[in-house]
């Protein structure tokens, strides 16, 4: 599949330089390769403690913190920003007394503390909405890197049996329930239930939560059972899609899990082939199932 075109069409009046806001994980770094390759010139803003700047070599960049919102704002004004993505993972949710703010941006202050206090799709909205109030257009990552998302079916040698199908089905279930209340993205079913959601925690804390239980013998046997990921209904999808990657799979591994399932174009493979071949290795599947759709 081809990488979206995001150059405006042509007579139209140019967008502008197109900047990166590069949180953790392999996300944004294929996002910044990938823009490169196209031609582009992204301006990299490094969200400190998150993403390493050595990763975007070749990209102009500097460090941001996630307090940062006004010098943010104001670097991507006056570098002549039109566009931005939001990528990677965030792990730590800005201090609102520790927020730079700039006078530009008081006047979006209730909206913003608003955001700032809920949960993850409210602080993700407030962001989004402080980048458009500023006449930068939010673009999704998706747009970016197509290729990523999960496509429909099995990826992997191994496949789903009956006994993973019946554990998919109410993992989906599970999954859009929390997503619908901006909880988590994830969750676990072992024989046909759902034995633990995802929290604030993330995937990574599910898997070893998993991976306690099965080693204090609270799961029936030492193997089986799937992770589900699913997009939030509600979620707008220019931030914070659902992602798996190598680690994913170890973490799953050592959980003693038979697979794993994701939303079909909605959830990103990060490093598609290794993790793949990771699965392969370890004996697990992945699959993309589609929302209503059986694997």
């Amino acid at each position: 599949m081809a990488a979206t075109d995001l150059s405006p069409p042509a007579g139209a009046a140019p967008e502008g330089r197109i900047a990166v806001v590069a949180g953790g994980g392999a996300l944004p770094v294929a996002v910044v390769r990938t823009l490169v390759a196209k031609g582009e010139a992204p301006l990299v803003a490094v969200v400190a403690g998150e993403a390493t700047a050595a990763d975007f070599a070749g990209a102009e960049r500097f460090d941001v913190a996630v307090e940062d919102l006004g010098p943010l704002l104001a670097r991507l004004r006056k570098e002549g920003i039109g566009r931005v993505i939001l990528a990677g993972s965030i792990e730590r949710r800005p201090r609102l007394s520790a927020i730079r703010w700039s006078l530009r941006l008081l006047t979006s202050l209730p909206r913003a503390a608003a955001g700032l206090l809920g949960g993850d799709d409210g602080l993700l909205r407030a962001v989004i909405g402080l980048m458009e109030a500023n006449g930068i257009r939010v673009v999704g990552a998706h747009e970016v890197v197509p290729d990523l998302l999960a496509p429909r079916g099995v990826v992997t040698r191994a496949a789903p049996s009956a006994h993973d199908r019946r554990d998919i089905e109410a993992g989906v279930e599970a999954a859009r329930a929390i997503g619908r209340l901006d909880i988590g993205q994830a969750a676990i079913s072992v024989g046909g239930r759902v034995i633990a959601l995802e929290g604030i925690e993330g995937t990574d804390g599910l898997l070893e939560r998993t991976a306690g239980m099965r080693g204090h013998g609270r799961l029936a046997g030492k193997t089986g059972g799937v992770l589900v990921k699913c997009c939030k209904p509600q979620q707008d999808r220019r931030a914070d899609l659902p992602a798996i990657g190598p680690d994913t799979i170890g973490a799953a591994q050592a959980a003693g899990l038979a697979g794993i399932a994701l939303d079909a174009g909605s959830t990103f493979i990060l490093d598609f082939e290794r993790t793949v071949a990771l699965a392969d290795a370890a004996g697990l599947f992945i699959v993309g199932v589609e929302p209503g759709v059986r694997s």
